[in-house]
């Protein structure tokens, strides 16, 4: 088994909204191991953006506790988030809206080596000329202003920049949903290379099931705040067991007419319910086509239900 690089005990992430507590991540307990890729998918509002930037620090945590190479991470902390920021980083959905259009790109990349105080003056010379060209660019792009660049060299640049402080663990925000389909697949393949050269972990977040299957080692399916469900990528796609995560997979698009016209799509009727009063028992209960009396009254736990297969659902195991 391959060591643990991040730990989360029972996350939470609350929102003080009108009306109440918005449960935008609710109790979610992970282990990310290190050099894997780790796929998160998920209905839009489910919570997945959410859980990667309460991972990074971005959003400080309502409650539970990150645990990263075996300490824990107070992320109220100036002093340890930034010691942590070295080690995390994160590449953004908009390639667009991530960098800042007043700054070259040179200046992009090199920010974060300027706030670690990461090498001498040439060096960063240097490392910035290196970057770009591990990512696909060159070096006279340095002097460049993002609004030079197309969608998918900006999100070229955002990677860049998040090597750029040597870190160990990246958070992947939808990084190609922006994008055109024709420059995601060279993004995803950009991705891959780099994790092999530098023996990175990624947290894949995504819409394209695809995509995250290709990818990931494992997967975690989330819904309405909460791992429904988890397991390695052919374990999931081949065994699927919850409910929403056969419906969310019986979408995904097959490259083969006959088989795409034969396959049977699971359409969910009902309504999400809110985030923030959710209904007592399973949060899916509304929208399952399987659902029984004990799903009103009785919220299911995440638990291993076949050997490394862990399925949130009264009906499993």
């Amino acid at each position: 088994m391959a060591e643990r690089l991040l730990h989360t005990e029972e996350i939470d992430k609350y929102f003080k909204v009108a009306g109440g507590m918005l449960k935008a991540v609710n109790h979610i307990s992970i282990d990310i191991y290190k050099g894997e890729t780790f796929g998160l998918v998920g209905e839009s509002g489910c919570g997945k953006s959410t859980l990667g930037r309460v991972l990074m620090g971005i959003y400080p945590p309502t409650g539970g506790i990150i645990t990263y190479n075996g300490e824990t991470v107070n992320l109220r902390n100036a002093k340890t988030r930034r010691k942590y920021a070295k080690k995390a980083q994160i590449i953004f959905q908009d390639p667009y809206a991530s960098l800042d259009p007043r700054m070259t790109v040179g200046h992009i990349i090199s920010e974060g080596m300027e706030i670690h105080d990461m090498y001498d003056k040439h060096r960063r010379t240097e490392r910035i000329v290196e970057l770009l060209e591990l990512v696909g660019l060159n070096k006279e792009h340095a002097n460049r202003f993002p609004h030079e660049f197309s969608g998918g060299q900006r999100q070229r640049i955002g990677i860049a920049r998040a090597l750029a402080v040597e870190p160990e663990f990246i958070v992947c925000d939808e990084p190609i949903s922006a994008l055109d389909v024709s420059i995601q697949s060279q993004i995803v393949n950009l991705l891959y290379d780099l994790q092999q050269k530098f023996n990175l972990t990624y947290l894949f977040i995504a819409h394209d099931l695809n995509i995250v299957k290709y990818i990931s080692d494992r997967v975690g399916v989330m819904y309405l705040g909460n791992i429904v469900e988890l397991a390695s990528s052919d374990n999931l796609y081949g065994n699927t067991l919850h409910p929403y995560s056969q419906a969310l997979l019986s979408s995904v698009p097959v490259p083969d007419p006959k088989r795409e016209a034969q396959k049977k799509r699971i359409i969910l009727t009902g309504d999400v319910p809110s985030p923030i009063n959710t209904p007592p028992g399973c949060n899916f209960a509304g929208r399952c086509p399987k659902v029984y009396d004990l799903c009103h009254e009785q919220a299911p736990v995440l638990k291993e239900v076949q050997p490394h297969h862990f399925v949130a659902c009264h009906l499993a195991g």
